[in-house]
């Protein structure tokens, strides 16, 4: 991340509005904002391979579901936040993976610019992929500060989306049982 490049836009930015970079509140934003930038958008590059490679040996293959995970990501047509809840379930091939790596999983993936669509998928894939369990669920319910602060100006509206892959994609009382479990 080039942090000079990222204080430079912030400074063009509040010129451009008609600012005055100068003064006392905003000499040290475009530092802050380069700060936030390399937090928020973290994940750019990594994926959950770490998190999800190390599993534990399980005989019951049944399904887990890991619900209302925070997460909090940024819109790329608008670079305005939007946050939520992520649910996770899946059902076990033999292993399991310890409960804080599908927190882990989510923020891997939140913290860069996308759609929640993309989002949701990329979580599902990622657990499909490097945990290999029979199936997996994802449902993202998330509030876009791009509804909610300009535009149409509807805050308090959330989007959903959810992805199935497995056994979940052919089991719709698998589905149901997840959206039952989530209520």
């Amino acid at each position: 991340m080039d942090k000079g490049k990222i204080e430079q836009a912030v400074r063009l930015f509040l010129e451009a509005i008609g600012e005055d970079i100068n003064r006392e509140g905003l000499e040290q934003t475009p530092h802050r904002i380069s700060e936030m930038c390399e937090e928020l958008f973290g994940g750019m590059g990594k994926d959950a391979k770490e998190h999800l490679s190390v599993t534990f040996h399980t005989e019951n293959n049944k399904m887990v579901l890991e619900k209302d995970i925070t997460f909090f990501s940024i819109c790329e047509h608008h670079l305005m936040p939007f946050f939520g809840k992520a649910h996770i379930a899946y059902i076990p091939n033999g292993h399991v993976v310890g409960l804080s790596k599908l927190a882990r999983t989510v923020e891997t993936y939140a913290r860069k610019p996308q759609i929640q669509e993309h989002l949701t998928a990329e979580i599902a894939d990622a657990v499909m992929g490097f945990l290999k369990p029979k199936g997996v669920m994802v449902m993202l319910e998330a509030e876009h500060l791009c509804m909610s602060m300009r535009g149409v100006n509807k805050p308090g509206t959330k989007t959903v989306t959810y992805v199935c892959r497995g056994e979940f994609e052919e089991d719709k009382s698998l589905q149901a049982a997840v959206f039952q479990l989530i209520k």
